[in-house]
């Protein structure tokens, strides 16, 4: 795969990717048939592109988009109950415009931060293939090359997410230590790479299973993304009281 000159070509190119067959049919399955709720919409039914600025400071790195979020709306971590809540804690936090994240057209900008996944397509289940991952992986890597100038600062959200970008940090350029860190909520882990440091953050993944449990409560995202944006340089809105 070719090194991209910039981001929306990037983007482009992720939109039209159609690597992995299983993931491509049961894609395509869900804008077609839909839920209920949204019979209305016209469904994007393709790969998701990242979403935030091409001079992001702070990258954060989930999983894969929802069959009937990010699927449907062709953003990130859009329209489904995740997104609700990673981008209720970015305003929060000040790296937002906005705490809601509905349709792509909705006006939500971001500060600083830019939002992606290993894995570009719905996949059944919420459960991409190790190999279905491996194959999403050159598109990461030349995201990660194309931020390097102005990347400080990863969250990675749950253990896929982690065990997908170690080995894209390390084809993009940044050292990883062996062997690999672990994956932990507060893990932090400095890589070394050609323009400096690079701080990568672990979180709990703001999945519903993790959200309605407590697993993950909405002080411990905030914590996590309050630490990275500084890590990053970013500014943040205080705590409230």
């Amino acid at each position: 795969m070719e090194q991209e000159r910039s981001l929306a070509e990037l983007d482009r190119r992720i939109a039209g990717c159609r690597a992995c067959p299983r993931l491509v049919e049961w894609r395509e399955e869900v804008a077609r048939t839909k839920r209920a709720a949204f019979a209305d919409w016209t469904y994007w039914g393709r790969p998701v592109p990242g979403f935030g600025p091409p001079d992001a400071s702070l990258l954060v790195v989930g999983l894969a988009p929802a069959a009937h979020g990010g699927n449907r709306t062709g953003r990130m971590f859009t329209g489904d109950r995740s997104g609700d809540v990673l981008y209720e804690a970015l305003y929060d936090v000040g790296l937002a415009s906005q705490p809601t994240s509905e349709r792509a057209d909705d006006g939500l900008a971001l500060y600083g931060v830019r939002v992606t996944a290993p894995v570009h397509c719905a996949p059944p289940a919420n459960k991409p293939t190790p190999e279905e991952r491996n194959t999403c992986r050159p598109w990461l890597v030349n995201e990660l090359r194309l931020l390097e100038p102005t990347l400080r600062a990863v969250v990675v959200l749950g253990g896929f997410g982690w065990q997908a970008a170690l080995p894209a940090f390390a084809e993009a350029g940044w050292q990883v230590p062996r062997p690999r860190p672990a994956f932990t909520h507060g893990a932090r882990v400095e890589l070394e790479g050609p323009g400096g440091p690079l701080q990568v953050f672990g979180c709990y993944h703001v999945s519903q299973r993790n959200t309605f449990t407590g697993l993950l409560t909405p002080e411990m995202l905030r914590d996590v993304l309050r630490t990275a944006a500084r890590a990053a340089g970013l500014p943040t809105t205080p705590y409230p009281g």
